[in-house]
């Protein structure tokens, strides 16, 4: 089977839609995008799992009529892999923007503080610098303002990897805020153990912050199509 289709998983406080215009440069290369809204990110699921966040994604796998390329935004570079790890077989390669996969056992994304049972995006501090450098103050704005709280029961959930198969699985890290020399340098000091396992990783840069598809969407598409 070839890939017939790319699943988009946005990061943390993202639904489906921060997609958009990717998807759109994407079907114009000839690529099938498929951006994923996961449960309690865009449905007003405040009791979302990460559990219900990975049968979202395994559904729009499935759904494929061959083997998926499986895209993961930050946070969401676990999820896209653990994907790879429940389909092996139907996930053709992962894709990780601006971020690595947390191990078997790990918390998802339990980075900021928990509020009634959910987690609200933090504001800017936490992003100084490199992140946010290519938002204005504008996008900035829009971003707080669209931004969805994660439920606790996503953000604190715990990874769970069972199939060595995944490490057959390609993977390409696209690096954002940092460079692909860094990246290369995390994953052989051992700081990334599931990439320092994989059998297939390639590196590609990127010129942007942590959030490509907002600030350099058909950039990140070209990246994406080549893949």
């Amino acid at each position: 089977m070839t890939a017939e289709q790319i699943v988009l998983l946005g990061g943390l406080w993202l639904d489906g839609s921060v997609w958009t215009s990717v998807a759109c440069e994407l079907g114009e290369r000839g690529r099938h995008a498929v951006p994923v809204t996961l449960p309690g990110q865009g449905d007003g699921n405040r009791s979302a799992t990460l559990a219900d966040q990975l049968t979202a994604v395994l559904a729009a796998v499935d759904a494929g009529p061959g083997r998926s390329v499986v895209v993961g935004h930050s946070a969401a570079c676990t999820l896209a892999w653990m994907a790879a790890d429940a389909r092996p077989e139907r996930v053709a390669k992962v894709v990780l923007i601006g971020g690595f996969p947390s191990g078997d056992g790990r918390p998802y994304a339990d980075f900021f503080e928990i509020s009634e049972g959910v987690m609200p995006f933090p504001g800017w501090r936490p992003f100084n610098g490199a992140d946010a450098a290519d938002l204005d103050e504008q996008a900035r704005q829009a971003f707080a303002a669209a931004a969805i709280p994660v439920p606790e029961g996503v953000a604190r959930g715990v990874v769970r990897l069972t199939d060595e198969r995944r490490f057959d699985v390609p993977i390409v890290v696209v690096c954002p805020e940092f460079t692909p020399a860094e990246a290369q340098e995390w994953i052989a000091a051992g700081d990334v153990p599931e990439l320092a396992r994989a059998k297939h990783v390639e590196l590609a840069d990127i010129d942007s912050g942590h959030w490509p598809m907002v600030t350099r969407p058909a950039e990140l598409a070209r990246v994406l199509a080549a893949v």
